[in-house]
Order: structure tokens, then C-alpha cells, then sequence
């Protein structure tokens, strides 16, 4: 017969058996498990603008204000601001308790620092210090701007949803060069970034900053509002292959596909378990980029060839494929959709595409067959099919095509080369950004005439730049979009770019995810239902 002590060890062991797979039961369901579109390549936000990044920072870090779904900046971090000397002095007032995945206070110097970072490689936040006569931290909880002259979008820029994003990091991490990778990772967002667990290429995790202390005000929209977090983790996994992707949501083995390859949607909405939406809130806009400064497209003909004969419904379909209502096929320079989208200007795109006028182009010119480059990044599928009939298009006009299949990290990494073809230099690639980042002329870093200064292609257009200043110091949103239709108008006529269309990616999850805020890949207010 067993002793008292000795039936009491038994039936404590048999009670902490049954109990330990409902425990490990609710662990699972406190972990969120997500497969990003590409490899978290780097982890600091502010060094590279690529949307998987910049996912990762919402993540880990805050801002100072966050633009809702309405693309107005409200508060975040920041308490409010008060305006001074007819706008030429803004003062903002941190919110009180505000600390660092660390331990340490937010002070108005980590913001001062964050922003002097940021501001070296946002196209918004350059403009917003060429304004500043003097930004610094009146004590640890007031940011104070003193303007050369009033400058009324400040909380819009430093509210903007475009990558790179002015988040707030530590003071002795802002200080690094902009152009140098923050190695640590240190925020004081909703969630807290496990280093220790990062496995490069595969598998990242995430879990719940206990000490962080959501906006008591506004409604969850886009990046405004709350940030309520219900999942004690989240877990990124990178599956590169498609249908691998696919089916590890179908089989349940992942909560969250971000973006599923077009032609396997259809097998997804199949099972009752998945839900499809759009991923973001307004569409993807795809853009051919090119080399100025080298042969061939430091000719303006030869530039203007490209967009005589491209066909956006073309590049459209082979990303998308062939349902008019996943894209457009009349896209400008801004992303379509947005307040600044606008039909002035843009006859090259809606003008009847026509080889022979591009051919006619590229002999008034006097091109000589010099090679065009083009770099098409495998990898990655959009981009795939945007390369391929990118390729298609300069054969078909009589470009000298030199086709270099390649890897989007590659590519990323050569386009910083402004050497010409003979030293590893480049002539042209297509790409998509999210909506967001491309939705305003101020913000679009692709929407700028300011050569060796500006983003890799380096057009030059004194035009572009003046009537950039303008759309700054436009008085009034009417104004601003009067003078996006001018931009667009200069900017199709020299050829910065070449628009491609632009196209809605969808989103699929499991059906007991609610909450999810709309806009790009959020993780706070998303629950388990």
C-alpha cells in the first residue's frame, strides 16, 4: 500500500502532466506565427526604406506623431505641440513615462537625435531641415524647431508613413551615421526584438514590451491611435518559396501569409479556415528606374522611347494577372488613389503606345546601340515579371538589351554604384513600392531632381526641385495639388522615371484573427478570436 506522502507525490505528478499541454495550448495561442514577403535583410529603419524593414520598425519603435487612415498626423508619442512667433517656433511635449526597451526614459534629446538621422535619408525630413535655423531639446520632455519660416506639414512629416520613418530610437543609437547600420536594437514600441533568438534568413521573434503605454487618445487607424497589444509574441518566419509559403498556412502551421503569390490565391480562398483581403490600403505603385547620369538614359530621347511604348497593362497583368480590378493601367507619378493622383500632365501615359514613335525617338536621339542594363531581381515574383517584360519592351524599340538576372538584395546593393557599365555600373530595374511610401510629391523619393544628392538613378531637374519648394510652401491642400499636376506635367516630359502601373496585393490569414488595423503588416490591436 502506498503512504500518504508517497500518493500525494503521484497525484501532484498526474495534475502537472494533464496541466502542461494546456498550458503549452495557451502559450501557442498567445503567438502570433507570420511569413513575411522577403528576408528582414537589416534591422535598422532608417539605413534602408525596404517595406519589410520598415515593418519590423513599427514593431520595435514609435513616433513622434502617426498619420491615420485619413493621412492626418495625430499624436503619439508626442502629447502636442505649440506654435510660436507665427509658426516659425514649434514646440512639442513628449508624453510623461515614455522608456526604452532598456529601461531608460525617452528624452526630447533621443528624439532631437532620431530625427537629425532620419532627416539625412527621408526626402521629407531633408526638406523639413533645410526650414530649421535650430532643433533641440528644451529639457527632457520639449522638442523645440526654430524655422527660417513657417513650415505648417512638420507633424505631417514627422508623421509620414513613407520609408524611411522618423522613429525614435536611443540618443547613443541615433548618433550613428545615417548611412552606417544600427546594430542594436533598441526601441520603445509595442513589441521588444529577441536578438538573441534571430536566426539571419529564416526566423526572427518578437515579444510584447510590458512597458509600453499606447496614446490614451484617437481610435486605431493606419498608425494612429492605441496600440493595444493582445499577443504575447510574434514569430517571423522567411519561407522564400511560394507554394511553400501556402502550404504552411493551409496546414495551419502559420497564422499569417503576407503576400501569397497571385496564381495561388485562388487555391487559398478555397479552405473556410483562411481569410483573403488587401493588404494595403491603396494600391502598389511599380516604376521603371534609370541611370541618369550614364548611357544610355542620360538621353532624354531615348528615355522618352521607353515611355512612348510602354504598356502598363502589360507589366500589370504578368504581376497580377489578367482581373482589370486588381490594377490600373493609367498610373502618374504618385500612387493612384492618393490626394495628390491627378490627370494633368499625363498625356505620354495616356497618349496611344506606339513602337515606331519610340524607334523614331531613340534615331532623333542619335542612340548608337550602347548596352542598357537592366537588372531583374528572381527573387522576388513581382519584380520577376515586371524585369521580364521590361526586357521585352527594350528588344522590341532596338535597345542594346544586357539582361542580369540577380537578387533583390543585390540589386540594392549595386544600384548604389554610380560608376558606368565597364566599372559594375547599371542601367535601369523595375521595383514596386507600397502605396504609402510613393502617396505624396513631398515624400516620394523617387520624385526628385536633385542628381548625385538624391536616390539611386540621379536625375537632375531644376524644374522638378523648384516646383517642389512650391508644393512645401503651398498655403493650402488645394494649392499643393495644383502644383502636383505641374510636377507631374515635368516630370513625364524629361522622364525621371518610367511608370509602370500600379497593382493591389491582397493578404491572407486565418479566420479567428480579428482586429487587424489596415494599411501594411500591424501587430497591435489583432487578436485571436
Amino acid at each position: 500500500m502506498l503512504g500518504r506522502r508517497d500518493a500525494l507525490k503521484l497525484a501532484l505528478a498526474g495534475a502537472a502532466t494533464a496541466y502542461a499541454p494546456a498550458v503549452h495550448a495557451q502559450a501557442a495561442a498567445r503567438t502570433l506565427k507570420f511569413v513575411p514577403h522577403s528576408n528582414l535583410f537589416s534591422v535598422d529603419p532608417i539605413w534602408t526604406p525596404a517595406a519589410v524593414v520598415r515593418n519590423h520598425g513599427y514593431m520595435v519603435f514609435d513616433t513622434l506623431y502617426g498619420m491615420d487612415a485619413n493621412y492626418k498626423p495625430q499624436p503619439q508619442m508626442a502629447e502636442g505641440h505649440v506654435l510660436e512667433d507665427g509658426g516659425r517656433t514649434v514646440t512639442i511635449t513628449l508624453r510623461p513615462g515614455l522608456t526604452f526597451h532598456d529601461g531608460e526614459p525617452v528624452r526630447a534629446a533621443d528624439a532631437v537625435a532620431s530625427i537629425r538621422r532620419w532627416a539625412r535619408r527621408a526626402a521629407i525630413g531633408g526638406k523639413l531641415m533645410d526650414f530649421t535655423d535650430e532643433l533641440s531639446a528644451l529639457d527632457d520632455r520639449r522638442i523645440r524647431f526654430r524655422l527660417k519660416e513657417p513650415f505648417p506639414l512638420l507633424p505631417h512629416a514627422l508623421g509620414h508613413v513613407g520609408a524611411p520613418i522618423p522613429f525614435i530610437m536611443p540618443e547613443r543609437l541615433a548618433r550613428t551615421d545615417a548611412f552606417q547600420q544600427v546594430r542594436e536594437v533598441v526601441g520603445s514600441g509595442p513589441f521588444r526584438f529577441k536578438a538573441d533568438e534571430m536566426n539571419p534568413g529564416s526566423f526572427f521573434a518578437y515579444e510584447r514590451f510590458a512597458g509600453y503605454k499606447p496614446t490614451p487618445t484617437g481610435t486605431p487607424s493606419l498608425v494612429a491611435g492605441p496600440k493595444q497589444v493582445w499577443f504575447d509574441r510574434v514569430e517571423w518566419t522567411v519561407i522564400p518559396d511560394a507554394s511553400t509559403g501556402a502550404a504552411a498556412i493551409q496546414s495551419g502551421e502559420q497564422d499569417w501569409l503576407e503576400a501569397p503569390e497571385p496564381d495561388l490565391e485562388r487555391m487559398l480562398a478555397r479552405s473556410n479556415a483562411l481569410r483573403i483581403e488587401p493588404l494595403e490600403l491603396i494600391m502598389r505603385p511599380a516604376y521603371l528606374r534609370l541611370n541618369h547620369p550614364h548611357p544610355p538614359f542620360n538621353n532624354v530621347k531615348v528615355r522618352q522611347a521607353l515611355l512612348a511604348a510602354v504598356d502598363q497593362a502589360s507589366f500589370m497583368s504578368a504581376v497580377i494577372g489578367p482581373d482589370p480590378q486588381r490594377y490600373v493601367s493609367d498610373a502618374g507619378i504618385v500612387t493612384p488613389g492618393s490626394p495628390y493622383a491627378t490627370r494633368v500632365g499625363l498625356e505620354p501615359i495616356l497618349a496611344p503606345r506606339s513602337t515606331d514613335r519610340a524607334k523614331a525617338l531613340l534615331k532623333e536621339g542619335g542612340y548608337n546601340n550602347e548596352p542598357a542594363r537592366l537588372l531583374v531581381a528572381m527573387d522576388v515574383g513581382a519584380q520577376a515579371a515586371l524585369g521580364q517584360v521590361a526586357g521585352e519592351l527594350f528588344r522590341g524599340i532596338g535597345l542594346n538589351l544586357d539582361f542580369v538576372s540577380t537578387d533583390w538584395g543585390s540589386i540594392l546593393q549595386r544600384t548604389t554604384n554610380r560608376e558606368p557599365l565597364e566599372k559594375g555600373g547599371w542601367s535601369s530595374y523595375a521595383t514596386f513600392f507600397p502605396g504609402l511610401d510613393l502617396f505624396d510629391p513631398g515624400a516620394n523619393a523617387v520624385l526628385r531632381g536633385n542628381g548625385l544628392a538624391g536616390a539611386n538613378g540621379w536625375p537632375t531637374s531644376a524644374k522638378l526641385e523648384a516646383l517642389r519648394d512650391e508644393w512645401f510652401r503651398a498655403p493650402d491642400e488645394e494649392a499643393r495639388k495644383a502644383v502636383a499636376g505641374r510636377m507631374q506635367t515635368v516630370a513625364l516630359e524629361e522622364v525621371l522615371f518610367v511608370p509602370l502601373g500600379a497593382f493591389r496585393s491582397n493578404t491572407v490569414m486565418k479566420r479567428n484573427l480579428e482586429g487587424r488595423v489596415p494599411g501594411m503588416p500591424l501587430f497591435w490591436n489583432m487578436k485571436r478570436a
